[in-house]
């Protein structure tokens, strides 16, 4: 009984002085043989075992700023070793926490203060008045929320892809990633900030022997998409440990997270021998670097909560008729995608995969309120627990003014072919429908009941005006079995009896992308919109994108707009844990092309077209339809200005 008591004394004392350790950052002090011994495995499984005396340890002692660039937040008494705010701190450097611990450090008297601090001595009085109660608050928050990422990332494994690594695609090629700032509705897309080549981050530490989990700061070297290559500090142009890692993942950290959280910093093993001074090498190197923001973390995961919710219905593009809607139900959500089960699907395999920002889903009662053809449903009550999707969690579109001049039927355009990505083809407004939506039918292969015809917004980037391709160097289509080649608008026009849709009514916005050719990313194949392959960017016409999908034939290229959500950056499929087919192995290359060649075309009216194989399996269906090459001349437009975007109409 007595000994009982003495073992639940003991575990209040370690609880209490856990507590309040924290509160006064303990992970500043954790040096202290008192803290390591304190800090048993049964309290945490995170906790670090005491290490050998002969290691050499860094814990961010009284010389490493959290903040390395020294401007705000935090600092450390190089007298003392005690934390506080830094605009608190005493004199212009702000080296020490007050004028005592100034004159004591001046007096040679440092050696015996880290001695006494090392023996498990407390801070002065002094040093604790420092800590302001709303700062420690925010820290323990920080530190629970550190701890819950740390439980997702156990539970929530990336998803592998075996035989392809990014980080050896890049290097092996030297090709470049399109940054993060490009994609705007990615995870950390509009506050990806000064994140560059650089950038200090404390990692775990790979090249130890040690039985517990250790960190070491290192440098990013190269960036590509989410993907860093890191090089950890002191191997200097040694690059043979250079890594690569997801900078989103749970084990990145900003400088100084280590201090706070109580975990070590050490050397790694090959290095070890280099410095004797590790604090100084370390104190020398950060000083004006930079590091990721103290919230990088809490940001990436507030960027990852999305708001469609499964169960929710939307109404969504009819695969296999373009022209109609149909109700389905959000069956999954992955990084922003959406699995949508139509609602009449028994056995739940009729599904599409989209954006939640894709144009091509609507709330419940989109149809009927612009005069959209819709399918209405077997069902004719709701399921149970399902329930319609908010209206404003829908892509809002520009409004415009149809009450002057605007689009008519019968006017004719140049248009995407959703049918083949492809191709842009000579089109004809054939239905006008309300708040600036159109039907559109491409010229020479629309069916006689309008079934293919498909809904673009007046202010779609996808339509353009006659003579858009040809100023632009882009080969056009021309209507099926059109015999008078080459196609020339002015004479169609005129045999057609029709007249070209006025240029100033279209989008001619061309936003600040950063894209530029030769950008590797990660592009939804849209015609088989389940997949996310490795793509290429091969041309950039304005806020066009030339999208070509690596190892496979240029028929498969897609065009698609820079602001699509269904580009993302290198690494997103591992953030999100979504499935990244790799690039297209030789014997598959060799199947497809000769099934190309051997197969004549004709176009099938579903919403898909030509197939990928996945990393699994070659498919051998192949979209019919007619195969055009693109002129790869000089003019493509890299600049986002919107000069000669448009030729003048002939009369």
């Amino acid at each position: 009984m007595l000994l009982q008591t003495d073992k639940t004394e003991r575990s209040s004392q370690v609880e209490r002085k856990h507590r309040d350790s924290f509160g006064m950052f303990d992970g500043y002090d954790s040096c202290s043989e008192d803290t390591s011994s304190s800090s048993s495995s049964d309290e945490s499984e995170e906790e670090v075992a005491p290490l050998p005396s002969s290691l050499p340890i860094i814990k961010n002692n009284g010389q490493v700023y959290t903040y390395p660039d020294g401007k705000s937040g935090m600092a450390t008494c190089e007298m003392c070793g005690m934390v506080g705010v830094r605009d608190a701190f005493y004199s212009k450097t702000k080296r020490f926490c007050s004028v005592s611990c100034s004159r004591s450090y001046s007096s040679n008297s440092k050696k015996a203060s880290i001695l006494a601090r090392l023996q498990g001595k407390p801070p002065t009085k002094k040093a604790k008045v420092l800590q302001k109660q709303p700062l420690v608050a925010k820290l323990a928050a920080y530190a629970q929320y550190q701890a819950t990422l740390q439980n997702q990332a156990k539970t929530k494994a990336a998803v592998p892809v075996e035989g392809f690594s990014w980080g050896n695609y890049i290097n092996s090629n030297s090709f470049t990633a399109a940054p993060v700032t490009c994609f705007k509705h990615a995870p950390m897309g509009t506050c990806w900030g000064d994140i560059a080549e650089g950038v200090r981050v404390e990692v775990p530490n790979t090249d130890c022997s040690l039985p517990t989990k250790v960190f070491w700061i290192a440098g990013i070297v190269k960036l590509a998409g989410y993907n860093a290559l890191l090089r950890y500090e002191g191997f200097e142009n040694d690059s043979s440990l250079d890594f690569w890692c997801n900078i989103c993942g749970s084990d990145i950290h900003p400088v100084g997270w280590c201090a706070t959280s109580g975990k070590p910093l050490v050397p790694p093993r090959s290095i070890q021998h280099k410095y004797t001074n590790w604090k100084a090498f370390l104190v020398k190197r950060l000083t004006g670097a930079k590091t990721l923001p103290p919230d990088f973390s809490q940001k990436v995961s507030e960027s990852m909560q999305y708001p469609f919710k499964t169960s929710m219905r939307v109404e969504v593009v009819d695969k296999t008729h373009l022209c109609r809607t149909r109700v389905a139900v959000v069956d999954s959500v992955v990084g922003g995608r959406l699995r949508l089960v139509y609602e009449e699907s028994e056995d739940k395999t009729d599904d599409f995969w989209c954006h939640m920002y894709s144009p091509l889903i609507h709330h419940i009662g989109w149809s009927r309120s612009i005069g959209h053809r819709f399918k209405r449903s077997d069902i004719t009550k709701k399921q149970d627990g399902h329930f319609d999707a908010p209206p404003h969690l829908f892509t809002k579109v520009k409004e415009v003014d149809a009450a002057g001049e605007w689009f008519k039927e019968g006017m004719k355009l140049e248009a995407i072919d959703p049918l083949n990505l492809s191709a842009i083809c000579v089109a004809t407004i054939r239905k006008v429908l309300a708040d600036g939506y159109l039907m559109i039918g491409i010229d020479g292969s629309e069916a006689a009941d309008g079934s293919d015809w498909f809904c673009y917004h007046a202010t779609s980037p996808s339509i353009f005006p006659v003579g858009f391709c040809e100023i632009n160097m882009i080969e056009l289509t021309p209507p099926r079995g059109y015999a008078k080649l080459p196609f020339k608008w002015f004479d169609y026009l005129r045999e057609t009896d029709s007249i070209a849709a006025p240029v100033k009514l279209f989008n001619k916005e061309v936003p600040n992308h950063g894209f530029h050719v030769g950008m590797k990313l990660e592009a939804v194949d849209l015609m088989e919109p389940r997949l996310v392959c490795v793509a290429t960017v091969t041309r950039i016409i304005h806020r066009l994108l030339r999208i070509h999908f690596d190892g496979w034939e240029d028929e498969y290229d897609q065009w698609v707009d820079c602001e699509s959500p269904d580009l993302y950056p290198v690494g997103w499929c591992q953030l999100t844990g979504y499935q990244l087919q790799p690039p297209a192995p030789q014997s598959s290359r060799d199947s497809q092309s000769s099934s190309s060649k051997q197969k004549k075309k004709a176009k099938s009216q579903q919403y898909k077209g030509h197939k990928k194989m996945t990393s699994l399996q070659l498919k051998e269906e192949l979209l019919d339809g007619e195969e055009y090459s693109f002129l790869q001349g000089t003019s493509d437009q890299e600049s986002n200005g919107s000069a000669s975007y448009y030729i003048k109409q002939e009369p």
